[in-house]
């Protein structure tokens, strides 16, 4: 983890694939999970955070405890998506983010996404080291 590195991006821009849709040529839902995934990992990506590393070093990796997710319009074939992620709230253990994929200005869908920091053997929760805790509290702002 770089602790100098700048604020990372809030946007991934993503494009639907045939693979991506169902057979009206619409985003199966599901999916979305796998775009916010993507968004969150590449938002820790950018903070310098490697999760091989930190999972190896720290014995530290994140699980998504919980997902709420709301669908306003479908994406579609071809479509650019845009995936927004910022970070809600840092916890001893839990972070949450809050995440939209939009086509343009048009909201698409949004997700409250809970993870959880455990140990990467046990599987337990565990508290995150303060650099970590720090880390991620100065992305946040």
């Amino acid at each position: 983890m770089d602790p100098h590195a700048p604020n990372p991006p809030a946007t991934l821009p993503i494009r639907v694939y045939y693979e991506d849709t169902d057979t009206g040529g619409v985003v199966y839902y599901a999916n979305y999970l796998k775009f916010f995934e993507r968004g969150r990992t590449e938002w820790l990506r950018a903070l310098g955070m490697n999760q091989r590393v930190l999972a190896a070093q720290e014995r530290v990796v994140f699980v998504v405890r919980r997902a709420a997710v709301t669908y306003h319009r479908p994406a579609r074939l071809d479509d650019r998506v845009d995936i927004h992620t910022a970070v809600a709230n840092v916890g001893a253990s839990i972070l949450l983010f809050a995440q939209e994929a939009r086509r343009d200005d048009e909201l698409l869908a949004t997700a409250d996404i809970q993870v959880c920091a455990v140990h990467s053997e046990t599987f337990k929760p565990v508290r995150m080291t303060p650099s970590l805790r720090n880390l991620l509290e100065k992305a946040r702002n």
